[in-house]
């Protein structure tokens, strides 16, 4: 059973829209905080230099407290039970992070950037908003976790920082021509024949071929947290190098050969909801999940009766799967079951899948009930069979057997989703953030190959 929150993004949060790479209006310049955040977060980072060192960058300390801490805050947001071999593995992964995250903070410093508490307020109000949360209950998640406000805050800082950063030194040298977007638009145009797809990512860069091994193992242990419930956008947030990592990954919709031919060729054989293993491409290694689909214009769309389930009337086939806590848990085991079941909902999408989750999180039982007349449920059970759709999970509930989920196996009616191209305005906007994610990437390189860091 996890001990995580695995259904609350937290670990690494989106960023208030004033942080993300934006087209600087031409008339108008920052205006400067009343206070400063950045200044909080390396003051949070040195505050506990005594407590021993994890890691030393450009004379930087990281204390062993700020990697408990960030391990504790990943664990508890990601709804992964690693074993010892894997949670060395999430120390390095978590240790390599907030070693880049000090090259981006003290890089910011050095040129004077600030972030109002505000920006962060913003960003815990985003957490709030998406999870459905209030302010208490997040306090709660994090205190159950012993991790402390000021962790997150300090982590959420560094990112709108090294955005702002990157904006500074790149923004006014970025130019979109009327000619780029005009040829942007009519590429679109052409391809609206052709599926789209909505991909998230996550990337790691090799700079050297002597890293390449190691990249791949650290991609390779991010897919196994994926197929153990992580939530996606969470692992992206956390451990992605790519700027899209502070939209949890989101790099919107894609039209069919836009992608290198590597990534393209794997989102050919995913279905909506997949995540791909790790693919080797220019730059570094890239795991991408498809959140959607999107048919060429003109597709028909299947008639839905074809696809009504054959089962007799008022049956339905279903699978069960069952955390067994008993009737009367206590209140941090009832807790760890119903966290554990959310970050469950969010990776199921199928029965087929759900038959491999016992595998993948021990605890978990799996039953095939077949063809089950829904009179005959349970009232809760019937409760949530019918609020969920068709191929859908059902919510969480509690039972005398302790927390459960039912999977229906019917098949789901047809979707099919219009393609709509996206306005000049936000095109002009998307060309100016890939040119931007080139020069951050770039910026973050000569950081790392003019560092001193000192891994402990």
């Amino acid at each position: 059973m996890t001990a995580a929150c695995g259904a609350f993004a937290l670990a690494a949060v989106a960023l208030p829209a004033q942080s993300a790479a934006k087209k600087p209006p031409a008339d108008q310049s920052a205006a400067t905080p009343s206070n400063d955040e950045v200044s909080a977060a390396a003051a949070q980072a040195s505050l506990h230099s005594a407590d021993g060192v994890a890691a030393v960058v450009n004379d930087s300390l990281i204390s062993t407290y700020d990697l408990r801490q960030r391990m504790a805050l990943f664990l508890a947001t990601s709804g992964v039970k690693p074993d010892d071999a894997a949670l060395k593995q999430i120390r390095e992964q978590v240790l390599s992070q907030l070693e880049t995250e000090r090259l981006q903070l003290l890089e910011a410093q050095k040129n004077n950037v600030t972030v109002s508490s505000g920006d962060v307020d913003k960003a815990i109000d985003n957490i709030i908003s998406d999870n459905h949360l209030t302010m208490d209950k997040l306090k709660d998640v994090l205190a159950h976790a012993g991790v402390q406000i000021a962790t997150l805050r300090a982590q959420i800082a560094s990112q709108i920082a090294w955005g702002k950063t990157v904006q500074d030194q790149y923004g006014d040298r970025i130019n979109v021509s009327k000619e780029e977007v005009d040829a942007e638009l009519a590429r679109l145009t052409q391809g609206a024949d052709k599926p789209h797809f909505h991909v998230l990512e996550i990337f790691q860069t090799v700079d050297t071929p002597e890293q390449d091994a190691k990249v791949l193992k650290d991609m390779m242990e991010l897919e196994t947290q994926l197929q153990q419930g992580a939530p996606f956008g969470t692992v992206a947030r956390q451990f992605s190098q790519n700027p899209s990592a502070a939209q949890g990954g989101d790099i919107g919709i894609v039209q069919q050969g836009q992608l290198p031919p590597e990534l393209d060729a794997a989102l050919q054989k995913m279905n909506p909801g997949q995540v791909s293993p790790p693919i080797r491409s220019a730059g570094g290694y890239y795991i991408l999940a498809l959140r959607d689909r999107l048919e060429p214009v003109g597709t028909k769309v299947p008639d839905p009766a074809a696809s009504q389930s054959s089962d007799p009337p008022g049956t339905l086939p279903l699978v069960r799967l069952l955390l067994a806590i008993g009737p009367k848990p206590p209140k941090a085991l009832f807790d760890r079951a119903l966290q554990a079941a959310n970050a469950i909902r969010q990776n199921v999408f199928s029965c087929a899948a759900a038959q491999e989750v016992p595998k993948k999180i021990p605890g978990v039982q799996f039953f095939n009930l077949g063809s089950m007349r829904i009179s005959e449920l349970s009232q809760d059970m019937q409760t949530e069979v019918k609020n969920t759709e068709p191929g859908g999970v059902s919510q969480p509930f509690q039972s005398a057997a302790g927390i459960e989920l039912v999977v229906r196996c019917d098949k789901a009616a047809a979707r099919i989703n219009v393609y709509h191209p996206p306005s000049r305005d936000e095109v002009e906007q998307q060309l100016f953030e890939d040119k931007m994610a080139v020069f951050s990437r770039q910026y973050m390189r000569d950081l790392r190959r003019d560092a001193d860091v000192e891994s402990k």
